[in-house]
């Protein structure tokens, strides 16, 4: 697996769900996007920016007020930081023209970082909920470059109609899935680590919105697994929010409270907030 250096202060967000019914998820993420220009060296988000991306030439044709907002917010991000976009099991379809449009790179999934605070595997994450195997059917179909490039090729209003459907049909599976089957498998997230090789002891995802930090060991090495937050605002009792940052002190995992994110929707401002936690000998890292 190649290396990809980034070096200084690099954050990390994905779960987003940015979409036309989020206004107030949007407004405290756009926040989160102006504080990480100013804070950070590098921003990486690692997949489901989007609630759903059936193409860029739908998306950056005629962008509709609320995505001609993240776009431009990304392109002010983009504008003083290096930005790279993963992609995830929404928005899988996100291509080179969205990237060039807001001065991004696209990112390999999994990617193994070199940081400073050593080697750390990044990924998106729905590639290691094993348990269900029927979202594992249907991911090794929508992942196929020429499933992808049929799909591209249809008109755009066949498009949003399949899409439609896929989520619709994914919401209601879900709901008789136990969280054991939606949740990451062990034994995946062992290979992932083994296979990036025995330098490697911490690897970070998304996609299970059950954010957290849990040990483990592999081959006999200690190893951290860390869940970056979703984000949501707009559709929850509870709002949620949060990133990892990773520097010379180590891997950080932040949770706004639900004041903090209210807050940072309302005037869209984002204050610095120290690390609930860190990398190194926390006490609290719950045993897989």
């Amino acid at each position: 697996m190649n290396r990809l250096p980034i070096p200084g202060r690099l954050w990390i967000a994905s779960d987003v769900h940015l979409g036309p019914d989020s206004p107030a998820t949007a407004a405290a993420f756009h926040g989160f996007l102006r504080q990480a220009a100013a804070q950070a060296d590098a921003l990486i988000l690692a997949g489901d920016l989007f609630d759903a991306w059936t193409g860029d030439d739908i998306g950056l044709a005629s962008p509709e007020p609320w995505l001609r907002a993240a776009l431009n917010a990304l392109q002010q991000v983009s504008a003083r930081i290096p930005l790279w976009l993963g992609h995830g099991n929404r928005d899988f379809l996100i291509g080179p023209a969205l990237a060039r449009y807001v001065g991004a790179r696209l990112l390999t999934d999994p990617a193994l970082l070199d940081t400073d605070a050593g080697p750390v595997l990044l990924a998106h994450g729905d590639q290691y909920c094993l348990a269900d195997r029927n979202y594992q059917r249907f991911r090794r179909i929508v992942r196929n470059r020429g499933v992808q490039a049929a799909y591209l090729a249809l008109p755009v209003a066949a498009r949003r109609r399949i899409a439609a459907w896929a989520r619709g049909r994914s919401r209601s599976a879900n709901r008789y899935k136990t969280q054991t089957i939606m949740d990451v498998t062990p034994h995946a997230i062992a290979t992932a680590l083994r296979e990036a090789g025995p330098d490697v002891h911490a690897l970070i995802h998304g996609h299970t919105h059950r954010p957290g930090r849990h040990a483990l060991t592999v081959d006999n090495r200690a190893c951290e697994r860390l869940v970056l937050p979703d984000w949501d605002l707009d559709h929850t009792a509870t709002p949620r929010g949060g990133w990892v940052v990773i520097d010379t002190e180590g891997l950080h995992l932040h949770q706004p409270d639900a004041a903090t994110l209210a807050e940072m929707a309302a005037v869209d401002i984002l204050p610095r907030l120290k690390s609930v936690d860190s990398y190194c000998a926390h006490p609290g890292i719950e045993p897989e």
